[in-house]
């Protein structure tokens, strides 16, 4: 194997570790915040969840990412290495500021600044893209309304309950979270698996993009290594700034979140998992009242975001060059 490979495989396993650290932040830290589970056991929960995932709902994503998504005939192994460094770097930053953004929107702007630098915007397919836009941006829409009409429902139906049903709730917490854990892994993993792919067709070490069993097992391992890990940097801003979060809401966005994710997954959207936890987070929060959500918090995520796809997309850009000029040294 070539030294550009190998690199590949390097920065495509870190980048899976950090993944699988902002996707403990997403799963655990409303079970956390809400004591429904001790934070060491809420980590093994979600980090088998999400080491299970990529088995499970197909390729659907994969194939979005490494066939409709980019011409991944044209694409050269410094375009891969630029991406996933590229997506890398921003992530690193967020993470060290505490910004839970999305790390599957920075693949995304990754794999377009570096696609774009390269072998200019005609690489780049509109239908893919569309479908690829459509999953990142409206998946957070869909977990907002689904956490707040999650909680509303579950108050409707607990009216005339006693605080002991807090305690279902807990628990309805923990099996939830190992759900929300399979659609993450499953979603955040196949986008790893396209990459991976694109990568091996890119190489030369595979004629086609379809995903083998190693390249499922190799993401797998470095979403769950990275979960067990966890960001506890994120954990602390996801599970308590936000407001003070109860086993109802912390259960209604689990659910919500599950949902959206799933369903994603089974249409093919690359969807961000973060993205969708916090918004449905916000949402069960909103069905208290709108002043308890510390907006001021959300305003500072929303930035992160909306930087993320055009930031991870010139700092690629900005290392194809470089990653070209030196793989042909």
């Amino acid at each position: 194997m070539s030294l550009p490979l190998i690199i590949l495989f390097f920065l495509a396993a870190v980048y899976g570790y950090l993944n699988g650290q902002y996707g403990s932040a997403s799963i655990v830290s409303t079970m956390i915040s809400s004591r429904s589970i001790g934070p060491r056991l809420a980590l093994w929960l979600a980090a088998v969840g999400m080491f299970l995932g990529p088995f499970v709902l197909g390729t659907a994503v994969a194939n979005t990412i490494s066939r409709q998504f980019i011409r991944h005939d044209t694409l050269d192994s410094a375009a891969i290495i630029a991406t996933l460094a590229g997506a890398i770097l921003w992530c690193s930053l967020t993470l060290w500021l505490k910004l839970p953004v999305s790390i599957s929107q920075s693949l995304i702007g990754g794999l377009m600044g570096a696609a774009w630098a390269g072998f200019g915007q005609d690489v780049i397919l509109t239908e893919g893209l569309v479908k690829v836009l459509i999953g990142l941006f409206l998946s957070p829409l869909l977990g907002l309304v689904g956490g707040y009409v999650a909680v509303l429902l579950s108050y409707a139906l607990s009216a005339s309950a006693t605080p002991h049903l807090n305690r279902w709730f807990q628990r309805g917490q923990v099996l939830a979270s190992l759900f929300m854990a399979l659609s993450f892994g499953s979603n955040d993993g196949q986008k790893l698996m396209g990459i991976v792919a694109l990568g091996l067709v890119s190489g030369g070490l595979a004629g086609s993009t379809d995903i083998p069993l190693w390249v499922t097992v190799f993401s797998a391992a470095a979403l769950g290594v990275g979960t067990l890990m966890g960001g506890w940097r994120l954990i602390h801003t996801m599970g308590g700034k936000f407001y003070k979060i109860r086993p109802i809401h912390g259960f209604g966005a689990q659910v919500a979140s599950t949902a959206v994710i799933w369903g994603s997954g089974l249409m093919g959207w690359p969807v961000s998992g973060s993205q969708v936890v916090t918004s449905a987070i916000v949402g069960a929060g909103s069905a208290d009242r709108i002043r308890k959500v510390r907006w001021g918090v959300v305003q500072q995520i929303l930035i992160g975001w909306v930087l993320t796809i055009p930031a991870s997309a010139i700092v690629s850009a900005l290392l194809y060059p470089i990653v070209k000029y030196l793989a042909t040294r």
